[in-house]
């Protein structure tokens, strides 16, 4: 009856800021926390795992309570893995959760990737050496404010797909996953010396209850192939009882809980001990929306403990949505994750130690008499030269580069191209040309996912969204013919709701001119990964001043000393910050992502041209431009938000932010557009960093011509990954793996 109690305090709670934890955790934690010592290194029995007895966990038939921090590994350089979980284990959590991103591990049918940032094994690996349980999270879908909640685009090729259902379609690409994946992590479960102690299936299922058959499925899926560690369900107060399934242990998320969730946990699992899988002190951020707090409850963890409850602070270590990984909400409009995942988690988004941090540390500490493990300081940042990006490709000039268009009589959607051997096209632009013969009104009728720039001969002619779905095209006595281009932003699919199963991108549908269906479209698929910036780029770079507007990849040379640092990147148009505001400002750029030497950063920007890169030691999240600058916030239905000096005579194209992509040879991409950087870092423009080993003398020479010197500390940062921008905001790099 105690936890019933408990749970009406429980409403609202997880804002563990500074204020709560210096004046309120340093004393009096229960003696139950000590059961929290029980690491790997102490456990020598290993018949009996993870299980419930009366109010309790017990691990090797020894009374145990889970502490656990969520890292995403593949939100996290791999460089840093083992530094983040020394700082969980340092700050008295005994276990690591972490999600398994199906979307990432198999990008195309059939093409399983363990390696780099995905290597998985290699995680668990890590944590089990400094002594950390796992909790894997395995889906197959996990949420996580990802793209389609970690689900694979592809899937969505198939009309009638079903998502997270026994639909046919979907339980066998769910199968062929776990056929992959399942034997992979078979020999980390604590069964087999390994240091996973429990699998979760799904996420939150109870809240998308699309078929009351798809649960035990994905339970005897697991079963049958070896997982022999306790499953479990995560669940809001709400969806509870929906998500519940038979002989699973139930947990928690901290949303929508009432003295009746309890009480209801209590029915369908009998008196035990209880899990809150998903503790939090804050909700994701998205682009165009300020930073989300909540508000204080003081006494919340000190009675969690009292209680005996377990709990994941979700996030840890929140990381970076690197590359195209992050998703989209919908809350009464489309939200599109910015490129930072901080959360409000424990460490910094490059990793550094917050004051919450410290505070929990000695929370933990002094009654359970965990010991003080030792953990650095600050990893060192460095302040590169600012740069200017001297040289540019219209991206018009680089599409006779491009993989052969695809060509269709009526369009279609990312996920139907021919593209990636029938996997279709998962993230980034993609453009579609038809001839006209004459202007008129065009009209969309809301097939345009998410963001399209039309062009009427390379004349930008205005934006097709959701809010906007009508354009004027003007008519040109001296032309018989027309070239009409429209360039669609994947500006992100949702990651949770029923509607995840209509987030096909691109033209979803007819596009109408005077009532009438275009027809006869060539097709470009724009990935904009990393291979697309290192193989499909020409070697056909102008002078940037001759550049005057429309979508382009344009180059910077960053110089980096012999030790790279981490740094944070932020990007400018005609002197001002593009963005969103108050959302992101800095892009990260980790330091084992840039190489001694020079590192090109190439951003693609949808409209402007004079871009400037600037570089800072400190994240900017959620800062105000000053007052002597006026901020223009775009409507939030198009998830972009831009910053103009005044006077503004018009409003181009909506940005989003910039997301940093991991490339390889030391590239960092950056595309700027208002939604956060990809790694390529960035998304106002989008761009990348190409190591250019193979090219020195293109980057000699361009080196002579942009007049590029060395920066503070032996010079500026160069890196080989792309960074790409659209018209005047800023979006987040977004990551390439593998």
């Amino acid at each position: 009856m105690q936890a019933f109690l408990f749970l009406v305090r429980l409403v609202g709670l997880l804002s563990l800021t500074s204020r709560f934890l210096v004046t309120s955790v340093l004393q009096g934690l229960p003696e139950s926390v000590v059961q929290a010592l029980l690491r790997p290194s102490s456990v020598s029995e290993r018949l009996v795992g993870l299980q419930v007895r009366g109010s309790n966990f017990t691990l090797g038939n020894t009374p145990f309570l889970i502490l656990s921090g969520t890292i995403h590994y593949f939100r996290v350089p791999r460089d840093y893995w083992k530094d983040s979980l020394l700082k969980l284990k340092a700050c008295g959590f005994n276990t690591v959760t972490t999600h398994v991103p199906w979307n990432l591990h198999e990008p195309r049918r059939g093409h399983f990737h363990y390696r780099g940032n995905l290597d998985l094994l290699a995680f668990m690996s890590l944590a089990a050496e400094v002594d950390l349980w796992v909790i894997l999270c395995v889906g197959p879908y996990v949420g996580s404010d990802l793209d389609l909640g970690g689900l694979p685009s592809w899937l969505l090729e198939d009309s009638h797909m079903k998502l997270r259902t026994t639909h046919k379609g979907f339980t066998a690409a769910v199968n062929r996953y776990f056929d992959d994946l399942i034997p992979r992590i078979r020999g980390f479960q604590f069964q087999e010396e390994g240091p996973i102690i429990a699998v979760q299936m799904e996420n939150e299922y109870g809240s998308y209850n699309l078929d009351k058959r798809y649960m035990l499925y994905i339970k005897n899926a697991l079963l049958s192939r070896g997982i022999k560690t306790m499953l479990m369900t995560a669940d809001t107060g709400q969806g509870l009882l929906k998500g519940h399934t038979p002989t699973v242990f139930a947990t928690l998320h901290m949303k929508s809980i009432r003295q009746e969730t309890y009480e209801q946990l209590s029915s369908v699992q009998g008196p035990g001990p209880v899990m809150m899988m998903v503790y939090t002190a804050r909700s994701l951020d998205g682009w165009g929306s300020s930073r989300n707090t909540l508000d204080l409850h003081s006494e919340s963890v000190r009675e969690m403990l009292q209680l005996r409850f377990s709990l994941n602070f979700y996030m840890f270590h929140g990381g970076t949505n690197f590359g195209f990984m992050g998703g989209a909400a919908f809350r009464g409009h489309r939200l599109p994750m910015v490129t930072s995942y901080d959360y409000g988690a424990l460490l910094t988004e490059d990793g550094d130690c917050t004051p919450e941090y410290l505070a929990f540390q000695e929370f933990f500490r002094p009654a359970a008499e965990i010991p003080s493990f030792w953990h650095r300081d600050g990893r060192p940042k460095d302040t590169y030269a600012p740069l200017a990006a001297g040289h540019f490709i219209s991206l018009w000039d680089t599409l006779i580069h491009q993989d052969e268009p695809v060509r269709s009589t009526g369009p279609l959607s990312m996920e139907q191209l021919s593209v990636n051997e029938g996997s279709g096209q998962s993230a980034g632009y993609i453009l579609y040309e038809t001839v006209i013969t004459r202007g008129g009104v065009l009209n969309s009728d809301g097939h345009v996912k998410d963001r399209g720039q039309v062009f009427l001969d390379d004349k930008y002619i205005g934006v097709l969204d959701d809010a906007h779905q009508k354009l004027t095209l003007p008519n040109d006595r001296h032309k018989e013919f027309l070239a009409l281009r429209i360039l669609v932003e994947n500006q992100g699919r949702l990651a949770s709701g029923t509607s995840m199963n209509q987030e096909r991108k691109g033209l979803t549908g007819n596009i109408y001119l005077n009532g009438s269906p275009l027809r006869k479209f060539k097709i470009y698929s724009l990935e904009m990964q990393n291979k697309f910036i290192q193989r499909k780029l020409p070697n056909i770079w102008k002078p940037s001043f001759l550049h005057t507007e429309g979508p382009a990849f344009f180059l910077a040379l960053l110089r980096v000393g012999s030790q790279p640092k981490d740094t944070f990147m932020s990007l400018q148009v005609s002197g001002v910050l593009p963005g969103c505001v108050p959302s992101q400002e800095t892009l990260y750029v980790p330091g084992p992502w840039l190489k001694p030497g020079l590192n090109e950063i190439v951003v693609f920007e949808e409209f402007k041209s004079t871009l400037l890169i600037y570089f800072t030691n400190a994240s900017q999240l959620g800062k105000r431009l000053p007052p002597r600058k006026r901020l223009w916030q775009l409507a939030a239905s198009r998830g972009v938000c831009a910053r103009f000096p005044v006077p503004v005579t018009h409003y181009p194209p909506q940005h989003h932010p910039c997301r940093p992509l991991r490339g390889s040879h030391g590239r960092v991409c950056c595309v700027s557009c208002c939604r956060g950087p990809w790694a390529l870092p960035g998304r106002h423009r989008a761009g990348g960093v190409r190591s250019s080993q193979d090219a020195r003398t293109d980057r000699a020479r361009l080196a002579a011509s942009v007049g590029v010197g060395p920066g503070p500390q032996c010079g500026a940062a160069s890196s080989s990954r792309p960074v790409r921008r659209a018209a005047s905001s800023t979006r987040s790099p977004r990551a390439g793996w593998g």
